[in-house]
């Protein structure tokens, strides 16, 4: 059987597999997302092993340290895998709930009920905790998942679908609920994002270029975001003590996720007294400044501090890297990440609440946030349990896409009777 037939028939059984999930009972796909915390717990050794192989593979091809890191499970990376799939499981069943209920002035009820988006194919780079998080967001939705990761995570993606399909089994529920293509070839990303009559939405996480490829070949919808270019605002008001914290944890804690922060905003009161005390924090964490003539002499206390370049504004680094801006204010600090900001995550530091909701109202973003680190703006920190990908369109999802996320909803009337005049 050739790569599009293989495809055709994994889609094809996905869409069959997707009615069954919709349709079982709440308790068999909590059951499923149990039995899966379980066994990745259990089956923890043999998980490791497969990463392992792929991650010695990964160096010898010349990986890049930020896919190196997502590629990486962890003790706490996989603590993370399990304790997402209990607090998925978890969560109130979202299928079939009656968001609204109105009654017509002719008596009749019309309400919204919360359905299944269908088949949810995932293409996506490194993470093979990808893989897990998406597997329990799909069951929990009642979507089928097609999941695509890619060839440097092979193995480990393998291991823990040996898991999915046995906790999915032990729950009753058929293994063509969540599937990987058999095999590590492109060709097959381009055959399914020919089959629209199956899939109805794919969700790419990965690098630039990869999201680009998706978008430009798929057939069906694409709930994407292209890069991370995160933002902080350091206001004149801040607390700088919890700024130098908040932005060392924003930018050095994993630099290579697309939440890490890239560009550091300063208001021209506070830079004389913030940036030499942020420069030595920041050096002593390996981070190279790449600063505007304002912010350069201030930060020559860090030994990593350098002229920035005009395409280091709105540049996704994912490395220990950042990019140093003095602003006159808030105006044009706003201006600055409408400019080069990429509708992920911008967050400002600032003890004054004006300037708080206003930044709140005007900085378009996935996630805004006041007193915190880009690094939040993800699903678990979120109260979602895991997300299958962080969406920066806004159609129909915006910022981490949980289970209400991979939901619709249609139209249920109940009448007596009632017929159209």
């Amino acid at each position: 059987m050739d790569i599009a037939a293989q495809m055709r028939r994994i889609a094809r059984d996905a869409r069959a597999a997707s009615r069954r999930l919709a349709a079982a009972e709440g308790s068999a796909r909590r059951q499923a997302l149990e039995n899966l915390a379980r066994l990745l717990t259990e089956r923890a050794p043999e998980v490791k092993a497969a990463n392992v192989r792929d991650v010695e593979a990964a160096k010898v091809r010349g990986l890049d340290q930020a896919r190196l890191d997502r590629l990486t499970i962890t003790d706490k990376v996989l603590d993370a895998m399990v304790r997402g799939c209990r607090e998925v499981a978890a969560m109130s069943d979202p299928v079939g709930e009656i968001i609204s209920m109105k009654k017509r002035p002719n008596g009749m009820l019309v309400g919204r009920m919360r359905v299944p988006l269908g088949v949810v194919a995932m293409i996506f780079e490194s993470r093979p905790n990808a893989a897990v998080d998406a597997a329990a967001l799909c069951v929990k939705s009642g979507n089928a998942a097609i999941l695509r990761g890619g060839s440097e995570a092979f193995h480990s993606i393998a291991a823990l679908m040996d898991c999915i399909h046995a906790a999915l089994a032990g729950a009753g529920l058929p293994e063509a609920c969540v599937q990987t293509p058999p095999t590590a070839d492109r060709a097959a990303v381009s055959a399914l994002l020919q089959l629209d009559e199956f899939i109805d939405v794919v969700i790419p996480r990965g690098g630039e270029g990869l999201i680009r490829t998706v978008v430009e070949q798929a057939r069906m919808p694409v709930l994407k975001h292209y890069k991370g270019v995160c933002h902080t605002f350091v206001d004149e008001s801040a607390d700088l003590d919890r700024a130098v914290d908040i932005v060392l944890n924003a930018k050095a804690q994993r630099p290579g996720t697309c939440n890490a922060l890239e560009c550091l905003l300063v208001h021209k009161n506070v830079a004389e007294s913030f940036l030499p005390k942020l420069a030595v924090a920041l050096d002593k964490a390996g981070v190279t400044c790449k600063c505007c003539e304002r912010s350069l002499p201030l930060m020559a206390g860090g030994m990593r501090a350098e002229p920035a370049a005009p395409d280091d504004w709105g540049r996704e680094f994912l490395a220990l890297t950042l990019a140093v801006r003095v602003v006159d204010g808030l105006d044009e600090a706003l201006e600055h990440i409408a400019e080069y900001g990429s509708n992920h995550t911008e967050i400002i530091l600032t003890n004054d609440h004006a300037n708080a909701m206003r930044f709140t109202r005007e900085a378009d973003a996935s996630m805004v946030g006041v007193n915190a680190s880009t690094r939040l703006n993800d699903g678990g920190e979120l109260g979602l349990g895991a997300e299958i990908g962080i969406s920066t369109t806004k159609l129909h999802a915006y910022g981490p896409m949980g289970i209400l996320e991979l939901t619709s909803a249609k139209f249920v009337v109940l009448g007596q009777g009632q017929i159209r005049e």
